[in-house]
């Protein structure tokens, strides 16, 4: 049976990674950028303040991310640099903004992380900018 296989097509990986970063990359800029942008008067000033730049600038950095970057992961342009900041947000998220809580509520956070650098890793796959620009 082909379901139980473990081998796979350059069709199937392709269309796997497209389907990784247009799902990925929506959610974050839906549910997280695209609310941060929409309610920055009330968060800039409670924000997590990474690294001692401010609540300010550290939720300017968090939308950036959460909107350009991930933008651009759905476009698959520039993949491998504009996953880069996601994940150090990720990882922000998960060690600093939540680390007083247990390592299971960070479960979405974790689920972006694991996204983001397979993203980093494999590639955007060859239906994206990068993979027509590299052909």
């Amino acid at each position: 049976m082909k379901i139980l296989s473990t081998k796979y097509g350059a069709g199937a990986f392709n269309f796997s990674m497209l389907f990784l970063r247009v799902v990925f990359g929506l959610l974050i800029i839906i549910k997280h950028g695209y609310m941060k942008m929409m309610n920055f008067s009330t968060l800039h000033t409670q924000f997590y303040n990474f690294l001692g730049l401010g609540s300010n600038t550290s939720l300017v950095l968090a939308i950036f991310a959460e909107v350009l970057c991930a933008l651009f992961i759905v476009l698959g342009l520039f993949t491998r640099i504009a996953v880069i900041p996601l994940i150090i947000m990720m990882l922000v998220a998960i060690f600093g903004a939540n680390s007083a809580k247990p390592l299971i509520e960070s479960e979405l956070a974790l689920l972006y992380l694991g996204a983001f650098v397979t993203l980093l890793f494999c590639g955007p796959g060859r239906i994206s900018i990068d993979g027509m620009i590299n052909k």
